[in-house]
């Protein structure tokens, strides 16, 4: 039977530390292989410009978990247009979970809360491991809407935060995210009127909707790690190249859609560019040596893995809690039952 969970019963089945704990683990599993994630296939819906008119996209995400031997697939889209226009987040996604063995279908849930969590987990985890040892950390944060607050809880999981420059092109909703965060960051929240004003930190996280790139090379200090986070390109191709280190979650996404698209395309960015994965860099077998003298570019374009784990801790919760709805979609749940000798 495949349970199904609403947004409002998967917020009450996980949180971000569950969600940092879970990253965590599922980036270790891809860097030793025990995870399997496939590229993502982009659906364009008009993000790109042209036809179909609607400033959106969907992904297909499908992904394998060993240590939870779990399969799944999310697909997920942000639309702007007429989903903007109804007043609805960016964000909207399912995620389907099935028993690889039997192909029995366990779950069917709402993504945009888990898709909210590990965006910021994945950075918080990245971070842990650039910076090791360190307990503190100074951040500068471009965009305040949903993604800026779940990148700073995420984070204040693994550091505390002494210094939080935030900047939004809507300066009261860098307000009210500062209003919002003041228990959560430890240290000061600084609202920031200028892009370099908030540049001032240990990492730079760009969670905006920008079309044109704001961050350059000037403004990226030695001992800055910048996360290009957003759904357009924020960074410039000389900030890119101007980095001594590059970090990746998935080196057959990254290079081929988000901040170093086209670079690769042009031939000026290559897999030998790469100085680590991120799954690298939890296991030990890669390290970034020097990073107080350094600028670094770090960029998790997303794995479908991190999703499909996050929601497999949200189903086994659902069904010791009772939670849910179970639907027998294809009529095979009694497999589920069965012993494998008589399969």
């Amino acid at each position: 039977m495949a349970r199904l969970l609403t947004y409002d019963q998967v917020t009450h089945l996980v949180d971000m530390q569950d969600a940092v704990d879970s990253v965590e683990k599922t980036f270790a599993g891809f860097g030793k292989g025990t995870v399997l994630n496939p590229t993502k296939v982009t659906l364009d819906l008009g993000e790109s410009g042209g036809w179909p008119p609607y400033e959106g996209f969907f992904n297909a995400m499908p992904a394998y978990i060993g240590y939870q031997d779990n399969a799944g697939i999310k697909w997920v889209g942000g639309l702007l247009g007429h989903r903007k226009a109804a007043g609805l987040p960016f964000i909207c996604g399912m995620i389907l979970l099935a028993d690889p063995k039997l192909g029995v279908f366990r779950a069917v849930m709402d993504g945009k809360y888990i898709t909210n969590l590990r965006t910021g987990a994945q950075t918080a985890v990245s971070l842990k491991y650039l910076f090791k040892g360190r307990k503190s950390i100074r951040i500068g944060l471009y965009g305040a809407g949903m993604q800026g607050h779940t990148q700073t809880e995420a984070i204040s999981k693994v550091f505390d935060i002494e210094e939080l420059r935030v900047y939004d092109i809507y300066r009261p909703a860098a307000e009210k995210f500062a209003e919002d965060m003041k228990d959560v960051v430890k240290g000061k929240i600084i609202v920031c009127d200028t892009v370099e004003a908030a540049a001032d930190a240990d990492a730079l996280i760009t969670v905006t909707q920008a079309h044109e790139p704001f961050l350059t090379a000037e403004m990226l200090k030695p001992g800055t790690v910048v996360f290009p986070m957003g759904s357009y390109k924020e960074v410039t191709d000389e900030l890119i190249l101007s980095c001594d280190d590059i970090v990746v979650d998935h080196m057959g996404q990254a290079l081929h859609r988000g901040a170093l698209k086209k670079l690769a395309d042009e031939g000026k960015i290559t897999p030998e560019n790469v100085t680590a994965t991120i799954g690298e860099l939890v296991n030990g077998d890669k390290a970034i040596a020097g990073i107080a003298q350094k600028k670094v570019l770090c960029l998790p374009i997303g794995m479908g893995c991190l999703d499909v784990a996050l929601a497999y801790v949200a189903y086994e919760r659902a069904k010791e809690r009772h939670m849910g709805i179970e639907f027998d979609f294809s009529g095979e749940s009694f497999a589920a039952d069965m012993p494998e000798r008589l399969l």
